[in-house]
């Protein structure tokens, strides 16, 4: 079997006033792409399957960057140009399906649903109008129509943090297979609710994902005609149309069949609409804690500069906490290239004075002005202590941060780093000569996908409200295209 690969892989912010240009793009052509096998990435997911049923792949083109502000369409249109001529000439020289390794929530600055848009251009090529498309998606995915009749089996993650994407990759070949055992073709369908979560409302290990997963579970059990059912957690910080929960029903069975199981779908997420809500601590008040048990590391999570959501990774907030109660052995990670410059030429155990952080959004209080001292400085690169991270989903096991600095500020130390990187990975803070568990407090700007690493080790973890374009307070946003009305921003009392 003759299987065409390419992947497009970006979670689009559309409330960061930056635009994400060609230049933040990871780009993999042609048999470039076949050197991900090992990474435990999503295209690594299929090309295990591929291998194991012998088949033939096509490398087209992968394109990959961090959650960011919206894209320049240019990106977009680069890489169809691209995915175009090598799917064409897949498609004269015979081919039996198409794989796609997506994110599923990206925008651009001129097109809401980019991924739709791919498979309609995919669909309108000579001989692919009903080539099977199968593939597999961020559960933070923007999910439309447009995907759901245009594909065949888009399958999504099961878990929150993202420990399954090189599963779910493989899960998704796997029914690709399936399809070329029994000749059966499956249809999508999708349904959405009036309703949106914010991400730290989608942990998977909680209320509601933990219900509508093991729902989605059950249903795929009683009817072998489900191949798979997808809960969609959707991403709120895309200013989209379609943004929010969803589901999707990959089956080979009739619109009835797949209308019942989504019908069940969303009556449970609906009945848990307010679980997905949750409530944040004021960051004094958990320092004042921490400060009283005196047991580490404690983790301040701060979900409004989740840098795995699209925000800059530069909010000052727990920064200023830390230094304003003076609490010992305390770390936080900041992106900031600009610090990270101006060390040039500063030895190790040489001080400085450094604008810190607060650069890359206008809700934050601005860079905050400290005396340092320079502990050490790399050149960021880093391999994952987890091959099961949630970074390795597109990006592989082998990180770049960017050059780095570590600096103290009396009892805080800070990681400076030049790419932003989601905290993900104990990795992270290892490489560059920090031991983890000799903290007492870690500010981690994330919302849930973090815990995979850090849970591991914490002695108490707090998420902490703090100003920031990834808040969980949805009402902040200054929404102009989502579909209206919805929960939280609208009083609804039945979704029908």
């Amino acid at each position: 079997m003759r299987v065409f690969l390419s992947g497009l892989f970006h979670e689009t912010h559309c409330f960061v006033s930056e635009i994400t240009g060609i230049e933040r793009f990871s780009q993999l052509h042609g048999n470039a792409i076949l050197g991900r096998r090992g990474d435990r990435s999503q295209i690594d997911g299929f090309l295990e399957v591929a291998e194991n049923y012998g088949w033939d792949v096509l490398p087209g083109v992968n394109y990959v960057a961090t959650p960011s502000g919206t894209i320049d369409h240019q990106v977009f249109e680069q890489f169809w140009t691209e995915l175009e001529g090598s799917l064409a000439a897949a498609l004269n020289t015979g081919l039996d399906a198409v794989y796609l390794a997506l994110h599923g929530a990206m925008v651009t600055d001129c097109c809401f649903d980019p991924e739709g848009e791919l498979l309609t251009r995919i669909r309108a090529l000579p001989g692919a109008d009903a080539i099977p498309i199968f593939g597999v998606f961020d559960l933070h995915a923007t999910f439309t129509g447009r995907m759901a009749e245009l594909s065949n089996a888009l399958v999504c993650y099961r878990e929150n943090p993202h420990i399954d994407a090189y599963d779910s990759a493989v899960r998704a070949a796997e029914l690709l297979a399936r399809m070329f055992e029994t000749k059966q073709l499956p249809r999508t369908f999708w349904r959405q609710l009036p309703l949106m979560w914010p991400p730290t409302g989608t942990g998977t290990a909680d209320s509601p994902m933990k219900d509508l997963e093991s729902l989605a579970r059950r249903i795929e059990a009683e009817d072998p005609a489900i191949w798979a059912v997808n809960v969609i957690a959707g991403f709120p910080f895309s200013d989209v149309p379609d943004a929010g929960v969803s589901f999707s029903i990959v089956t080979t069975a009739g619109e009835s069949t797949a209308n019942k199981a989504l019908d069940r779908l969303r009556e449970c997420a609906w009945s848990l609409r307010m679980a997905g809500l949750p409530k944040e601590l004021p960051i004094d008040d958990a320092l004042a804690r921490i400060s009283r048990d005196g047991t580490g590391p404690a983790i301040l999570v701060e979900p409004s500069d989740n840098i795995g959501g699209g925000a800059p990774g530069d909010g000052t907030a727990v920064l200023r906490a830390l230094v304003q109660h003076r609490i010992p052995r305390s770390l936080v990670v900041i992106n900031d290239p600009e610090s990270v410059a101006a060390l040039n030429g500063v030895a190790n155990g040489g001080r400085a004075t450094l604008r810190i952080g607060g650069k890359g959004s206008s809700l934050d209080e601005g860079p905050l002005t400290l005396d340092i001292e320079l502990v050490s400085r790399s050149d960021g690169r880093f391999t994952l202590e987890d091959r099961q991270s949630h970074l390795a989903a597109s990006q592989g096991t082998r990180i770049d941060m960017g050059p780095c600095a570590v600096v103290r500020h009396e009892n805080v130390t800070i990681l400076l780093t030049t790419r932003k990187t989601p905290p993900f990975d104990l990795g992270q803070l290892r490489s560059q000569g920090i031991e983890p568990t000799e903290m007492l407090v870690i500010g981690v700007k994330a919302a849930v996908a973090h815990r995979r690493a850090y849970d591991r080790i914490a002695a108490a973890s707090y998420t902490v409200a703090t100003p920031g374009p990834c808040s969980s307070d949805l009402s902040i946003l200054p929404y102009r295209n989502l579909r209206r009305p919805i929960v939280p921003l609208d009083p609804i009392a039945d979704f029908r």
